[in-house]
C-alpha cells in the first residue's frame, strides 16, 4: 500500500470526503459526495471492493432515496429500517465484499500493552457518511463559535472521569509517547471512527429520537442517555469494563452534540481516543491469561 499511487489516490479522496461530511464547508454535500465516489471507486479499481459491495452501496441509495422528506411515511419508514440493519452489519463487519486494508499489525504501543491492530476501513464509515448526505436535518446548523465551547466543557469532564476510571479498573496506566505510526492513527481515527460513530449514536440516534420525540427537556435527555447506553453496548467485544466506560464517556460526546452539534461531538470524541492514545497505555494493558 505504501507505494502503490491508486491506494494513495484511494485514502486522499476518502479522507478529504470525511473532513467535507464532518466539517461541512460551503458547498459541502456535493464536495463530499464527489470525493468520496471517487474514492470508493479508486478502491473498487484497486480491488478492496468486489460487486457485494457495489450491491450493498446501491442498497444504501435506495435507502436515502426513500427516506428524504416528501416521501409517504411508510416508504420512510422502510428506508430507516434498512439503513439501520445495513449499518450494524457494516459495523461489525460480517457484509462480504469489502477487503479492509491492515496498516498495524499486532504492534504494542508499550511493553505492557496489549497488541494493536489497525484497519483502514470501508464498510463501517459508510454508514456515517449516509447519516449525513441522506438527512437533510443533520447538515449542522451550528457555529464553530458554539463547538468549541462545547468541545471544550465536554473535555473537561470526560477526560478527567473516563481515564481515572479506566486506571482505576486496571485498563490502562499512565504511557506517554508518540508511536512512530501516530499519523495514520490520527487521520483513521478522527475521520473515519469518530466521524462514523458521532454521526450515527449522536446524530441519528440522538438527533434522530429528539425529533421524534418532541425537543422537550424529558425526550432531549431520553435521547442523551439511550444513545451513551447504546454506545456502551456497541463495545461489548470488550467485554463490561469497556462497555461501562465507552457509556460515560458517550455521556459526554452527547452533552457536546446538544450544545455544539455534530462537529463539537466528532472533536470530544477524538480528544478523548487521543489522550489516551498518546498518555495512557493503548489500547489496554495486556491481560494475564486465564488460566
Amino acid at each position: 500500500m505504501l507505494y502503490d499511487p491508486l491506494a494513495w489516490f484511494t485514502w486522499a479522496c476518502i479522507f478529504l470526503g470525511a473532513a467535507c461530511v464532518w466539517l461541512q464547508p460551503p458547498r459541502w454535500s456535493m464536495h463530499a459526495t464527489l470525493l468520496l465516489a471517487c474514492g470508493y471507486t479508486a478502491a473498487t479499481l484497486d480491488l478492496l471492493l468486489s460487486w457485494e459491495a457495489l450491491a450493498i452501496l446501491a442498497v444504501l441509495f435506495i435507502a436515502g432515496c426513500a427516506v428524504q422528506p416528501r416521501r409517504h411515511p411508510s416508504l420512510r419508514f422502510c428506508g430507516h429500517a434498512i439503513y439501520v440493519a445495513t449499518a450494524v452489519a457494516l459495523s461489525i463487519h460480517v457484509l462480504p465484499g469489502f477487503d479492509n486494508p491492515m496498516v498495524i499489525n499486532a504492534m504494542r504501543t508499550t511493553p505492557d500493552a496489549a497488541p494493536f491492530t489497525m484497519y483502514l476501513n470501508l464498510d463501517k464509515p459508510l454508514a456515517g457518511f449516509w447519516i449525513v448526505l441522506a438527512l437533510p436535518w443533520m447538515a449542522c446548523r451550528r457555529f464553530w463559535r458554539q463547538a468549541f465551547p462545547a468541545t471544550g466543557l465536554a473535555l473537561a469532564l470526560a477526560v478527567p472521569i473516563c481515564m481515572i476510571l479506566a486506571v482505576a479498573l486496571g485498563m490502562v496506566h499512565w504511557a506517554p509517547k508518540i508511536p512512530p505510526y501516530s499519523l495514520i492513527w490520527i487521520l483513521n481515527n478522527l475521520l473515519l471512527v469518530c466521524v462514523a460513530e458521532e454521526a450515527f449514536f449522536r446524530g441519528y440516534v440522538q438527533g434522530g429520537l429528539s425529533r421524534l420525540l418532541g425537543n422537550g427537556e424529558l425526550a432531549r435527555n431520553g435521547a442523551w442517555i439511550l444513545s451513551a447506553v447504546l454506545f456502551g453496548f456497541a463495545h461489548y467485544a470488550g467485554g463490561w469494563r469497556w462497555m461501562l466506560l465507552a457509556g460515560v464517556a458517550g455521556l459526554a460526546y452527547g452533552l457536546a452534540y446538544r450544545r455544539g452539534g455534530l462537529r463539537a461531538a466528532v472533536l470530544t470524541h477524538f480528544g478523548l481516543n487521543a489522550v489516551h492514545f498518546f498518555f495512557f497505555t493503548y489500547p489496554a494493558l495486556q491481560m494475564p491469561p486465564t488460566q
